[in-house]
């Protein structure tokens, strides 16, 4: 097993935690977690990339875990949120990273490549619409309104930090074990998040991460378009999204392919990392 290194990195005005793991001059990849996620998911990702001589790297995101949680909605905006990828590849003194990310991770990594495409190579999308097909879906999709309830929830103050810290944070941990494949997470692992979910201001950081991308994404005018080279993963079973958005972001992409896996759900990078890597090494390979 690739050791993994813990550190923290200062990028746009906050300290993120980041796992890292494979040798510093080795082609660097970039992965995002989504909600309520966290550096964690990518653990299988980090070490089979390092045995292949890639740097590859997981930051917990801003508000999550360990990392720094400024306060104000506005501190979660995705301008803010991209600033922060940019600044990590500036910190490890790289022009250009292959990106990956998933669920709000996603949200990140869409964003991040339309407005910085010069510093990224490749981009993987797991289970994340483009932020245009967001607006369309949330705003105009019945059966996407009805899954992403919890989306307008979190815009009401104070109820949604309370429901996510409730009876000790077991709503965000049955989101992870019981919207997954049986057997996805170990009672350890969720033990894991559930300390990561209670880190001081944590709840009220995650749901801030909702209430500033809805508005800004609302208020979309042009398309975003995307110009480097795009794969889209999608597991079909997916509680939060309707499994149409992955066609329908790859609209937006100027070179792109979609893969559906039948069997996985919104969780697919945990389900199925063992099918996910060698497609992700072949993709980053087409360079």
């Amino acid at each position: 097993m690739a050791d993994i290194r813990e550190r923290f990195i200062m990028t746009n005005g906050v300290n993120l935690h980041v796992l890292e793991a494979g040798p510093q001059d080795g082609p660097m990849i970039v992965f995002l977690h989504g909600f309520p996620d966290c550096s964690l998911a990518w653990r299988r990702h980090l070490q089979y990339f390092a045995h292949r001589g890639y740097l590859a790297i997981a930051p917990d995101q801003r508000g999550y875990n360990v990392s720094d949680k400024p306060e104000g909605v506005k501190s979660y905006s995705p301008d803010e949120l991209a600033r922060d990828v940019v600044g990590l590849t500036e910190s490890y003194g790289r022009e250009q990273v292959f990106l990956v990310g998933h669920d709000l991770g996603g949200m990140v990594s869409w964003w991040t490549a339309a407005h910085y495409p010069e510093r990224i190579k490749r981009l993987v999308i797991m289970n994340c619409p483009h932020p245009n097909v967001i607006r369309q879906n949330l705003f105009g999709n019945v059966k996407q309104m009805q899954k992403s309830w919890y989306v307008f929830f979190f815009q009401i103050q104070r109820a949604p930090e309370k429901m996510l810290s409730a009876n000790n944070f077991s709503w965000p941990v049955n989101v992870l074990g019981k919207t997954s494949r049986p057997g996805t997470f170990t009672e350890e692992e969720l033990e894991e998040y559930r300390k990561a979910f209670a880190q001081p201001g944590a709840a009220e950081a995650m749901v801030n991460w909702y209430r500033a991308f809805v508005p800004q994404f609302f208020e979309l005018q042009e398309p975003l378009k995307i110009t480097v080279p795009t794969l889209v993963l999608w597991g079909v079973n997916d509680t939060a999204l309707v499994p149409e958005q992955a066609q329908q972001s790859a609209s937006y992409c100027e070179e792109s392919r979609v893969v559906y896996f039948e069997e996985a759900t919104h969780w697919i990078q945990h389900e199925e990392a063992e099918k996910i890597n060698p497609m992700l090494e072949e993709f980053f390979k087409e360079t």
